[in-house]
């Protein structure tokens, strides 16, 4: 098995969750005094990497006091229940809202095979085996929990998912996001810094709560933002300004076309171009092969995102 791991910084290691593509979703492992955690876990095919990286540390499973899922999506948690029975004494920290998903994960394996088929979702994802209650912990926001010597802050963070927190260490300056800080793909580097857009993906967006939930991040001033797609980013205040303007941009898109009988179509086609100029401010000279190739995926879980968001405010009556 090759590994693909790298060093990132405060203490942290990068594992390539071999999740789409390289270098797209990572699953974050945090040693400090002999003790271990995991920051989300990739699916159930990401649990050998992952294993065989705290093998190579020199860990052993019985050091692994937490498996930290920031949120119960599958390229995030699905891993969780495979990995969990590999590290008996670790607790799954889940927000309570997704805790009923790892306990009984049917209902969310049904959802997303709606989404993928059931040949893409066998391919991407793999058996998701429920996790005993007794290795469940459903975290309230401001809970605090020590890997070694290091203190996580656990704080709640809707707008991309109501299920979803973030996990801070003040001492060191970082912030581990999920997908609250949005998308970084290391393919779109320049001499600028990283590039990132937000993540509207379904059912739970909504732009009021990520906005605020991207403030409480940044209240907190991070040095660093580990985001699980994909991994360590500085600069943080220019990158929260600009997924604030993402957010503000991609409803605009969703609003625009409301109405439209081909509002998917004109969704995907506003974003994608939205994020091509984006881009090409920002020094990426990649072409549109290229652009479609590392978006196309994103772009379309995000028009989805949105459309059930213009559903659910016309439910309610809102504007």
């Amino acid at each position: 098995m090759k590994l693909h791991h790298e060093e990132v910084g405060n203490g942290i290691t990068a594992i390539d969750t071999q999740y789409v593509r390289p270098r797209m979703d990572a699953s974050h492992l945090v040693i400090d005094d002999g003790v271990a955690a995991f920051v989300d876990t990739g699916t159930t095919h990401s649990v050998p990497y992952l294993l065989a990286t705290l093998k190579e540390k020199g860990v052993t499973a019985d050091s692994v006091r937490y498996i930290f899922v920031t949120h119960v999506h599958l390229d995030h948690a699905g891993g969780a229940g495979a990995l969990a029975a590999a590290l008996p004494n670790a607790k799954v920290v889940v927000h309570p809202r997704g805790a009923p998903h790892l306990l009984n994960p049917e209902k969310l394996v049904a959802g997303t095979r709606a989404v993928y088929g059931d040949e893409l979702f066998d391919k991407l994802y793999g058996q998701i085996p429920p996790i005993p209650e007794s290795q469940v912990l459903a975290a309230d926001d401001g809970e605090h929990f020590d890997v070694g010597r290091r203190r996580f802050l656990l704080i709640h963070t809707p707008g991309h998912a109501l299920h979803h927190y973030c996990l801070v260490d003040e001492a060191e300056g970082v912030v581990f996001t999920g997908d609250n800080f949005g998308l970084s793909y290391r393919e779109f580097d320049t001499g600028k810094g990283p590039f990132i857009m937000p993540t509207t993906t379904p059912v739970h967006f909504d732009p009021d709560q990520l906005h605020a939930s991207l403030d409480r991040i940044m209240s907190f001033n991070p040095k660093y933002a580990y985001l699980t797609h994909y991994s360590r980013v500085g600069d943080t205040t220019r990158l929260a300004a600009e997924l604030h303007r993402g957010i503000d941009a991609f409803v605009e898109i969703a609003q625009r076309h409301e109405h439209a009988a081909d509002r998917h179509e004109r969704i995907v086609g506003d974003m994608f171009d939205w994020l091509s100029d984006e881009l090409a401010q920002h020094g990426y000279t990649g072409d549109a092969d290229e652009r479609h190739r590392l978006l196309d995926g994103d772009i379309e879980l995000n028009a989805q995102g949105l459309a059930v968001w213009l559903e659910r405010r016309k439910r309610q009556g809102t504007k």
